[in-house]
């Protein structure tokens, strides 16, 4: 691409591809650092794979840094047939790798969709997170009560449409990754770049895009507020939640109302879209979580 990317920026240091086989699913990942190092397991966002760490990894060499493909993205396999995703469901499954890897306690790193799932986690099984990292989100979204039968509606509707759905073809990698800009959010090329690499594959006709299509159905059954109020509650883990200045948490009106629920929370804005830990803002990210898993060992 013109211009070059941002000096700013480390480029992406060489990674350890890493396999889980869970029996029905094989999750992939990418992994950075020595193996005794400070254990960190990052989770990414909606649609998006391991390559979302690609930035922030190479800032962080004094952590062993594994980043997932969850579920249905990047090179991890698709859940039988039949199966739903939603984010609950990803829980048993990060703690298998995380047994497999030995880690019995760990620091945990989510972004977007993976926020809200590290959140979920780190309450769930709050004697195996030592600290807990959220880039732009740290709850999964709710429906109030009333709207639970129009969300199972949704739902339903949904999974009715899928089997005539058609994913979208792409005649060049470079058509990919101009369209993946616009995908979630507006990113950087570079950004896209790194993310299109691993969620890309060739297909008659062109290239297409590697995620399961059931990733994009309505959730059936949503948290109340009041649930996820609950979970952010039993959080036990100190928490770091770092969010774009001007995003989309800057509009929702129940925003304070959440993030009093979590016990042991800092938060930092930092200026950049909802991928700023892919973008210019890397450094600045890392340097907010190195000082916090410094400060927050978990030996005591």
């Amino acid at each position: 691409m013109s211009g070059g990317r941002p000096p700013a920026v480390a480029a992406p240091s060489p990674a350890e591809e890493l396999e889980f086989d869970l029996g029905t699913l094989r999750i992939a990942a990418k992994s950075w650092g020595e193996h005794d190092a400070t254990p960190l397991l990052a989770l990414h966002g909606w649609l998006d794979n391991a390559a979302s760490f690609d930035r922030l990894a190479p800032l962080l060499p004094h952590l062993r840094l594994v980043a997932l493909d969850m579920p249905g993205h990047g090179l991890s396999s698709h859940r039988p047939a039949g199966c739903r995703s939603h984010i609950w469901d990803d829980l048993p499954e990060l703690l298998q790798c995380a047994d497999q890897l030995g880690w019995q306690r760990f620091h945990l790193l989510g972004h977007s969709r993976g926020a809200g799932i590290a959140t979920l986690l780190a309450a769930a099984v709050p004697e195996r997170v030592i600290s807990l990292t959220l880039i732009e989100n740290f709850l999964p979204g709710t429906t109030e009560d009333a709207a639970a039968p129009a969300q199972l509606t949704a739902a339903l509707h949904d999974e009715a449409l899928l089997p005539g759905k058609k994913k979208p073809i792409y005649r060049s990698v470079a058509e990919a990754v101009e369209a993946r800009t616009r995908i979630i959010g507006e990113i950087s090329l570079e950004a896209a770049e790194l993310l299109t690499a691993r969620g890309l594959m060739q297909v008659e006709g062109g290239y297409s895009w590697r995620a399961d299509p059931r990733l994009r159905l309505a959730s059936m059954v949503k948290l109340t507020p009041a649930q996820a109020r609950a979970f952010a509650a039993a959080v036990a883990a100190p928490t770091l939640l770092i969010l774009a200045q001007g995003g989309r948490f800057d509009r929702m009106a129940e925003f304070d109302q959440q993030l009093d629920a979590f016990r042991r929370l800092e938060l930092h804005r930092l200026a950049g879209n909802h991928h700023l830990h892919l973008e210019r803002q890397a450094p600045e990210v890392a340097a907010l979580l190195a000082d916090f898993i410094q400060r927050h060992p978990g030996d005591g």
